[in-house]
């Protein structure tokens, strides 16, 4: 008698075989995971810039663009007259240092939209890594 009656009499069952359940958990386990790197697309994944270790000569450069509430742009120190001017200063500075990344340091007072404006213009110039400088504030205690 399947499930191992304790009594010959044909009566309740006293204990079950669970090993044929555990192989088939086991086996469906196994489908599972050699099939869900199948599954997922090769391009689903979140694209992720992972940072790298570097030694004391590999420092990398940092485009610097300030852009002060006055309405100028500055980079690296230098005011910039307009657009053009930005896009071929990026450029120029992409070309010598390919692993370039942009720092864009705007006023808090600074509209939106022209923070907008100089991303786009970077990214025309090809700079494709982005960064925004912030000053940490130190918070206070909280008043009990």
């Amino acid at each position: 008698m399947a499930g191992g009656s304790n009594d010959n009499g044909g009566g309740t069952i006293a204990s079950i075989n669970v090993t044929p359940l555990v192989d088939v958990v086991l086996v469906l386990l196994i489908i599972f995971l050699v099939t869900a790197k199948l599954v997922v697309a090769p391009g689903a994944a979140l694209p992720l810039t992972l940072p790298r270790s570097s030694t004391g000569e590999g420092v990398s450069s940092v485009f610097a663009v300030g852009m002060p509430v006055d309405g100028s742009i500055k980079v690296n120190g230098q005011p910039v007259t307009d657009d053009a001017s930005l896009v071929r200063a990026a450029r120029s500075e992409l070309q010598r240092h390919p692993e370039l990344r942009a720092v864009i340091q705007a006023d808090q007072a600074v509209p939106h939209g022209r923070v907008v404006h100089v991303m786009d213009l970077l990214g025309q110039a090809g700079i494709s890594r982005i960064a925004f400088a912030v000053t940490l504030e130190r918070t206070a205690p909280a008043a009990r």
